[in-house]
């Protein structure tokens, strides 16, 4: 399921043949529920009105502000091999250990939308994948970014410094900050989870370490926060 109207919208702009219902709350008749309709009668898609606490019952955050789709799995495209051969420019990566809250992931794609990466890299073993949580708050992301969840971490970033992209991890130990440093235009960022962080053998796999300044009393940043601020550096460095 997709809930909210950025996330369908998203989803229906996207991927229009894989939303196989949608369930709208009886009583919204405002401007953005009717413009919704307008779009989903173009798209032909199938439309409930139901209510509210049946949208209730399928999310119990109540957060889906009257809208939920039905949607199917899509199937990822290719290979994370497929989408580097076919990249005209230098690729910028966002890989991350370790990242198993939903809300989190979702916000990293976000960011990793908005910032130009090519893909985002997870391991099977410890994250999670796009779900509808993830995809209500990456708004839209979950829909475009590609997301390669692979079997051995480790290994994927060896095969990417094969192709001569600099994998950069962020460490709070170490002893440059990336403002003190000059990175090359090919990048692969890698983040951990917040407060555990990367995993020993995803360090020592790592070109660099670097990390961000703190400066006031809190010892570490959210994951999202912190790919925002590593990634909007990178694109500064690349576009100038």
């Amino acid at each position: 399921m997709v809930f909210g109207f950025h996330a369908v919208q998203a989803r229906l702009r996207a991927l229009p043949k894989s939303i196989i219902e949608v369930m709208l709350d009886e009583n919204r008749k405002d401007r953005r529920a009717e413009g919704m309709l307008a779009l989903l009668e173009v798209a032909g898609t199938r439309v409930l009105r139901v209510p509210k606490l049946r949208l209730d019952g399928l999310d119990a955050s109540g957060r889906h502000q009257g809208l939920i789709a039905l949607v199917e799995e899509v199937p990822l495209r290719g290979t994370l091999d497929d989408l580097l051969d076919g990249l005209q420019g230098p690729p910028l990566l966002l890989i991350l250990d370790g990242v198993t809250d939903p809300h989190n992931l979702g916000a990293c794609l976000r960011v990793a939308d908005a910032t130009g990466v090519n893909a985002v890299i997870a391991p099977k073993d410890r994250a999670v994948g796009i779900n509808a949580v993830v995809s209500k708050v990456a708004s839209g992301a979950a829909e475009v970014m590609p997301y390669f969840m692979v079997a051995n971490l480790a290994r994927t970033i060896g095969e990417l410094k094969e192709r001569d992209i600099w994998v950069v991890g962020t460490d709070e130990r170490a002893d440059v900050t990336l403002y003190q440093t000059k990175f090359p235009r090919a990048i692969a960022w890698v983040l951990g989870a917040e407060g555990k962080g990367m995993r020993r053998l995803t360090r020592e796999r790592c070109d660099q370490l670097v990390r961000i300044p703190m400066l006031g009393s809190v010892g570490s940043l959210n994951v999202s926060v912190a790919s925002g601020i590593c990634l909007y550096k990178t694109r500064y460095h690349i576009d100038t």
